[in-house]
């Protein structure tokens, strides 16, 4: 199944791709629905090639897997494409694009492929909730004009 979530943020796209290379911001957007912390080597910045392991706790406290994260492409223009997965969710395909609007606004889309067996319709309805949040999360951090 496959989610897409798309809204305009208030942030140029150059602005949007430098925060998103910083995990710690990247943890902050995902709170409180998902925590997920570093197992083993802490990636402060993501970049093509890298590769990650987090533990994953839905909404903080219920431990799901050790969750992976294979970094394909992170590129401004071609936006952002992992791999990820754990044992409950082999396949989370994540797909970031970023279009320019205007100089201080860009459309930002999360498109994300989920494959998990009988627990998929649960996790896309999950995740549609997730992606939602994480973007009404954005919108208001980059509203209050946080350089990060």
């Amino acid at each position: 199944m496959i989610v897409i979530k798309t809204s305009i943020f208030p942030a140029s796209r150059e602005e949007m791709f430098n925060k998103l290379q910083k995990l710690k911001l990247l943890q902050y957007i995902a709170w409180p629905y998902a925590t997920f912390t570093p197992v083993g080597e802490k990636i402060s910045e993501w970049r093509a090639g890298t590769s990650s392991v987090y533990m994953f706790k839905l909404f903080g406290i219920i431990p799901f897997g050790t969750h992976k994260i294979n970094v394909v492409s992170f590129d401004k223009d071609d936006g952002i494409y992992t791999h990820e997965g754990n044992e409950y969710v082999p396949t989370w395909n994540h797909r970031i694009v970023l279009e320019e609007i205007s100089p201080d606004q860009c459309l930002y889309s999360d498109i994300v492929e989920i494959e998990a067996g009988w627990k998929t319709i649960f996790v896309y309805l999950w995740a549609r909730c997730f992606y939602a949040h994480r973007q009404r999360k954005w919108i208001r951090l980059l509203s209050k004009g946080t350089k990060s």
